[in-house]
């Protein structure tokens, strides 16, 4: 057995009710004026922070948007220095902690992370930008949230559907860390625990949304697989999802969730350990059909083509993502990618490729 492991700085503040230590939180960095980010739709739990904070809110700023367009990232920061902010409060999913990093990148200002989805980006080193209808990803340390507050009860509005496909998401950034050309056993163990702990707390939220205990299995979850994504690379499931997403702007977690299923599928005879992990930790036979199964019993949208897809854009995604793509455990292969694009497209079970 041979590997590296190398650990990243975090320091997580986890359980319901937590978010009232925020002003800890803030002074432990040696903050001051801390800028409030969010989005539009997100603006009315934003201002509650910033009145928790009170003089200590430099202001708020909520024009978040999905895949970070340069444009919002550059008046973002300038927004953040012109009200004299020194730290930043990223409340809300991706989109806001994706921009929350983009402003961390330029400036070194240091983010509190507040996930109100199960995205996972917060424990990541990994930022996008999308400029020119192409996504940019890459790894930088500088915006590694440095605290993360999970909060259960601050993901009780978010609705059933978000909720499933945000943790297909997240279950995403797992599966993917197990067969990563850099996984190791300590980030193995956490993804395989990160999914089970969705995979339980999902249906939970189906049942009853305002379940703390199933709301909070899924935020433990989406802590551990965000943090498998954070230490290993990616491979063929999340370049597709840049692709579609940065090129298409399809939304990013119902994106993840189609796409997923059929990236497995597509790996499953390369990556067969991992195949076996993944599928007992949903309790499942098959790794790719227990994939599709969990979204599909639990409400989320099966097929690219109710985003919006159509399907003449299929080519032009296959040209795109073999033109640059990840490290994979399978090759590339034009004819199997168009094949993985087109059961997406149509939303029918995932078959070998």
């Amino acid at each position: 057995m041979e590997f590296v492991y190398q650990a990243r700085p975090a320091r997580v503040i986890f359980g319901a009710g937590s978010l009232r230590h925020l002003e800890r939180e803030v002074l432990a960095l040696g903050a001051k004026r801390a800028l409030i980010l969010c989005t539009p739709e997100q603006r009315s739990i934003a201002q509650s922070v910033a009145g928790q904070l009170g003089a200590r809110a430099a202001g708020l700023y909520d024009q978040a948007t999905m895949h970070v367009p340069v444009e919002v990232a550059r008046d973002a920061r300038n927004y953040a220095k012109a009200h004299d902010a020194d730290c930043a409060i990223a409340v809300g999913g991706g989109s806001t902690i994706g921009l929350g990093k983009a402003i961390a990148l330029e400036s070194g200002m240091p983010i509190i992370a507040i996930p109100t989805t199960y995205a996972g980006s917060e424990m990541t080193p990994i930022y996008g930008l999308t400029e020119d209808g192409l996504k940019r990803t890459g790894t930088d340390p500088r915006v590694l949230p440095k605290t993360v507050i999970y909060d259960p009860a601050l993901t009780v509005t978010l609705p059933v559907e978000l909720s499933v496909t945000s943790g297909i998401n997240a279950i995403a950034h797992a599966a993917e860390g197990l067969y990563a050309s850099d996984a190791n056993p300590v980030m193995s163990l956490m993804a395989e625990e990160g999914i089970r702990a969705l995979a339980q707390g999902l249906p939970g939220i189906r049942r009853d949304p305002a379940d703390l205990a199933a709301r909070g299995d899924a935020l433990y979850g989406a802590w551990l697989c965000g943090t498998v994504l954070g230490n290993v690379g990616m491979a063929l499931h999340h370049k597709l999802c840049h692709t579609l997403g940065g090129s298409f702007n399809l939304p990013h977690a119902q994106t993840h969730t189609i796409v997923l299923p059929h990236a497995l599928a597509y790996n499953a005879a390369a990556a067969p350990d991992a195949m076996r992990r993944i599928a007992r930790a949903l309790g499942a036979d098959d790794a790719a059909r227990g994939l599709y199964e969990l979204a599909r019993d639990n409400g989320a949208t099966l097929a690219l083509k109710s985003l919006g897809m159509t399907l003449a854009d299929l080519d032009r995604a296959a040209d795109i993502a073999m033109a640059n793509p990840y490290w994979n455990p399978r090759a590339i292969e034009r004819n199997a990618l168009r094949a993985l694009l087109q059961d997406a497209f149509e939303g029918v079970p995932p078959r070998t490729h």
